[in-house]
């Protein structure tokens, strides 16, 4: 006779975990199990308190802020465990009330009954790369921020440049502009003091993709895209590092909905996308 499975659903937060069960029938009960302090050792003694001889655990939790460890650890200690897309679980009409509890049970349930959908885990080497990249677009998205916001003050005070800007003569156009207000020239020199930070930002971190990438193990396949016209090192990394495995798409047309070229497959994009 086989080990009996019982299906435990995550309701994680950053301080605590809701827990349900569910027994392995289909009509067997779901009970609350209680809060769980979001610690290793917390989530250790969970495991060992449900999974006694003869029972095999199954966890499940919805993708979040709260990343992949929990994941990780129970995984390390022979437990599977799934990381579920929230955009595809499937919700009662009319079921608007959503508490820590119910939504644990509702998970242990649905995980019993085989219709959550899991997304892609990434591997602790891909994730801090994507990381990597991601904190660049941050640096790049700051930079735009900040010169929005000294073009916004020179437009308040009238100064209108007609070229290109962010040219070496824009900022010596800058650094010549005079104001009645002594305050305005302080106002001035920290817009572009910001602006620089956030350049110095991006460059050093575009600088550290470049420095890292050889040393990854995904380096041969962010070199194919690069033989393409227009894309450059750092395009072809935040790509790749984006899109994961490439072998987890079973055909163009998934890749193609990740990308946002395939309307009609958004729900399924939506699944294989690694949540962050």
């Amino acid at each position: 006779m086989g080990d009996r499975i019982t299906y435990v659903g995550l309701d994680v937060h950053k301080e605590g975990i809701a827990v349900a069960v569910a027994e392995g029938d289909l009509r067997g009960e779901v009970r609350e199990y209680g809060r769980i302090a979001n610690t290793p050792a917390a989530l250790d003694r969970l495991a060992c308190k449900l999974g006694h001889e003869g029972v095999r655990l199954r966890f499940c939790y919805e993708a979040g802020p709260c990343g992949y460890g929990i994941q990780r650890q129970l995984s390390a200690r022979g437990h599977e465990c799934v990381v579920v897309a929230p955009s595809l679980i499937p919700k009662r009409a009319g079921d608007r009330v959503k508490t820590d509890r119910r939504d644990a049970a509702s998970l242990a349930r649905l995980h019993r009954a085989g219709e959550l959908t899991a997304v892609w885990i990434p591997d602790p080497g891909r994730e801090a790369m994507r990381d990597l990249v991601r904190a660049r677009l941050d640096a790049v998205h700051a930079l735009r921020r900040a010169r929005q916001q000294l073009s916004g003050f020179l437009l308040r005070q009238g100064c209108h440049y007609r070229r290109p800007a962010w040219t070496k003569l824009y900022r010596r156009w800058l650094a010549g502009l005079k104001f009645e207000q002594t305050v305005h020239h302080l106002v001035l020199e920290d817009y572009v003091q910001a602006v620089e930070a956030a350049e110095a930002r991006r460059d050093r971190l575009t600088a550290q993709i470049a420095a890292m990438l050889p040393d990854w193990t995904r380096a041969p396949v962010v070199a194919a895209p690069q033989t393409m016209r227009g894309m450059a090192l750092v395009n072809a990394a935040t790509l790749i590092a984006e899109l994961g495995d490439l072998s987890r798409f079973a055909n163009p047309r998934q890749l193609m909905a990740i990308l946002g070229w395939c309307r009609r497959s958004v729900p399924a994009a939506r699944a294989f996308g690694a949540a962050g």
